[in-house]
């Protein structure tokens, strides 16, 4: 197919179209991302450690960090964003520590959730809720 002008407009049409309706989109849920993460697995809770703040003044930049020593990847989900997964993040064996540390965004006072995979195969999980406050003032 020969790609004239005409065509790439309507193209370029259809892409802005698909973005003005965000449901139409194809988001994975929090128990569909933990089902393929876990391989359906049941996870425990000893062995990581969440650190998220109590309260986030503003919901743009909330920092988290999380610890699994001995984890080969650790996977970062916001429950109540439209998109949950924020971040997946993998260590090979030459890795110093198993942390990752970030920010990230939250669209309303929800739970962070992290799932870490360790290298003998287990899953273990820590959840936090973050209250986002508008302003400072409350939400």
């Amino acid at each position: 197919m020969e790609l004239s002008r005409r065509n790439a407009l309507w193209v370029g049409f259809g892409g802005m179209a698909a973005m003005a309706f965000p449901g139409l989109s194809a988001a994975a849920t929090v128990d569909e991302l933990t089902a393929a993460f876990t391989g359906g697995m049941a996870a425990g809770t000893d062995g990581i450690t969440l650190t998220a703040p109590e309260i986030a003044e503003n919901g743009n930049t909330v920092p988290i960090e999380v610890d699994a020593p001995g984890a080969v990847a650790i996977m970062l989900l916001a429950a109540g964003n439209p998109e949950p997964a924020v971040a997946t993040f993998t260590f090979g064996p030459a890795a110093g520590s198993q942390r990752a540390a970030t920010r990230i965004r939250l669209a309303k006072t929800q739970d962070v959730i992290a799932m870490a995979k360790m290298a003998d195969g287990s899953i273990v999980q820590a959840q936090a809720t973050v209250k986002v406050t508008i302003g400072g003032c409350g939400g």
